[in-house]
C-alpha cells in the first residue's frame, strides 16, 4: 500500500462509492414511495366492498369520504397505476372498472369507480408518498454529506500530496551553482524514486562543476609558471620589450580573474546582516583615494543578508567598472516597499542593446579595440552578477537617455 497511484485509486474508488451509494439509499427510502402492486392491493378490496353496500347503503357520519358523482373525478389520468387496479379488481371479480387521476395543484391521487346508472364512486387513493418537506430534509442530508466528507478527503489529499510539496520545495532551493539540496528518500514508492533519482542527478552535477572549478583554477595556475618565464625573458629584450611586459600583465590578469572567479563559487563567506548603506561609503571612500570620480547621491539607512566580504567584492567591481569604462559615476540607494534598490550611474558610451544580455558573461568586451588599454579581464561583472544572485539579489543593465549606463542591484531588506 505505499504506491501513491494505489491509494489515489482507492480513497477516489472508495469515495465515488461511498457518496453515490449513500445519495442512492436515502433516494429510494425516501423518494421511491412503494410500488403501485402495494398502494393499489388494499385500494382494491375497499372498492370490492364499497362496490357491495352502495345501492342500498345510507352513509353516516362514521363512513369513509366516498363520493357519488355522475363523473369521473377531474385531473391527469396515471395509466400505470389505472391498469394495476383494474388488474387486481378483475382478479377479485370485480365486474366495474377505475381510473387512477393525479390531482391537479394538490399531491396526492383519486380513483374513480364506475357504477351502475351511469354513476362515479369517488375513492381517494392512501398517500404513500414522501411528505411534503422531503426535499429540505434531502437537501440537509446531503449538506451533512460534504461537510463530513470535506474534511476527510482534505486531511487525506494533504497527506497524500505532502512528500511532493516536499520534492517541489527541495527542487526550489536549488543554488546558484545548480547543486541541488539532499531530499530525505521516504514516503510512497514514486516519491522515493524520485528523490533517488534528484540525489543522483544532484551528485552528478556537483562532480560536474567541481570538475570545472579544478579544471578553471588549474589551467590559471598553470598560465602563471609560462608567463613568468617570459617575463624574465622579456627583461632581456630591447625591441619591443614593453609591449611584451604589456601583453604578459594582460594575461596574468585573466589567468588572476579565473583563479578568483573559481574560488567566489567555492568559497562562500557565512550570511549575516550587512549594513549596506555603510559599506558603500566604505568603497566610495576606497575609490576616491585610489584616483577615480565616484560621487554618492543619496543613501537610505538599509541592511540586507548577505556575506561581508563577497557583497563588497560585488560591488566594487561594478563600481570601478562604472568609474573606468564611464569616466565618472554617482551612487544612489533607497529603501522601497521592503526592497534595497541600488543605483550606479555613469556617464560613459553604455553598451549597444543588442549586447546588453551578453555583459554579464566571461570576458566579454564590448570593443575589444577600444578597451585594450583598460585594465581588466571582463570578468568583473561576471563575479558581480554570481554573488549577488547567490544571496537573493538580481542585477540589471540599461542605457541611460542621453548616454551611459545604469546599474540596478535590488535585494530584500531586512
Amino acid at each position: 500500500m505505499t504506491s501513491l497511484r494505489r491509494r489515489l485509486i482507492i480513497l477516489l474508488v472508495v469515495s465515488i462509492l461511498g457518496v453515490v451509494g449513500l445519495a442512492t439509499f436515502v433516494a429510494v427510502k425516501v423518494l421511491g414511495g412503494p410500488s403501485p402492486e402495494l398502494i393499489m392491493g388494499p385500494l382494491a378490496h375497499q372498492i370490492q366492498y364499497m362496490v357491495q353496500l352502495a345501492p342500498g347503503h345510507v352513509q353516516t357520519a362514521r363512513d369513509a369520504p366516498v363520493t357519488v358523482s355522475g363523473s369521473p373525478a377531474p385531473g391527469i389520468e396515471d395509466r400505470k397505476h389505472t391498469r394495476v387496479l383494474n388488474e387486481i379488481l378483475q382478479h377479485d371479480g370485480v365486474d366495474v372498472s377505475a381510473v387512477v387521476t393525479r390531482n391537479v395543484g394538490r399531491p396526492g391521487m383519486v380513483a374513480s369507480v364506475a357504477l351502475p346508472g351511469n354513476r362515479w364512486m369517488i375513492v381517494d387513493v392512501p398517500d404513500f408518498g414522501p411528505p411534503r418537506d422531503v426535499w429540505y430534509g434531502l437537501a440537509g442530508w446531503m449538506v451533512l454529506i460534504v461537510l463530513g466528507a470535506t474534511p476527510v478527503s482534505i486531511y487525506f489529499t494533504g497527506v497524500l500530496v505532502r512528500p511532493l510539496e516536499m520534492l517541489e520545495a527541495t527542487v526550489s532551493k536549488i543554488g546558484s551553482d545548480g547543486v541541488l539540496a539532499a531530499v530525505p528518500e521516504k514516503g510512497p514508492a514514486e516519491v522515493r524514486a524520485t528523490a533517488r533519482a534528484l540525489n543522483e542527478l544532484s551528485e552528478r552535477l556537483k562532480t560536474a562543476m567541481e570538475s570545472r572549478m579544478r579544471l578553471v583554477a588549474a589551467a590559471g595556475h598553470d598560465l602563471r609558471t609560462p608567463m613568468t618565464r617570459m617575463r624574465l625573458r622579456a627583461e632581456f629584450l630591447d625591441e619591443d620589450r614593453e609591449k611584451w611586459l604589456s601583453d604578459l600583465d594582460e594575461l596574468d590578469r585573466i589567468a588572476d580573474s579565473a583563479i578568483r572567479l573559481v574560488r567566489e563559487e567555492v568559497n562562500q563567506d557565512a550570511v549575516e546582516p550587512v549594513e549596506l548603506d555603510r559599506l558603500v561609503r566604505d568603497i566610495e571612500v576606497e575609490m576616491v583615494s585610489l584616483g577615480h570620480a565616484v560621487t554618492i547621491d543619496h543613501l537610505d539607512h538599509v541592511s540586507v543578508k548577505a556575506g561581508a566580504l563577497g557583497l563588497r567584492r560585488a560591488l566594487r567591481n561594478l563600481i570601478v567598472n562604472a568609474a573606468t569604462h564611464g569616466r565618472s559615476c554617482s551612487i544612489a540607494l533607497a529603501g522601497r516597499g521592503g526592497e534595497a534598490v541600488l543605483t550606479i550611474a555613469d556617464r560613459g558610451p553604455g553598451i549597444p542593446p543588442d549586447l546588453l544580455n551578453k555583459a554579464f558573461e566571461p570576458f566579454f568586451r564590448v570593443d575589444p579595440a577600444r578597451t585594450q588599454f583598460i585594465p581588466g579581464a571582463g570578468l568583473g561583472l561576471a563575479i558581480a552578477k554570481e554573488i549577488i544572485e547567490r544571496y537573493g539579489g538580481t542585477i540589471t543593465l540599461e542605457n541611460r537617455q542621453g548616454g551611459g549606463l545604469l546599474q540596478t542591484v535590488v535585494f530584500a531588506v531586512v
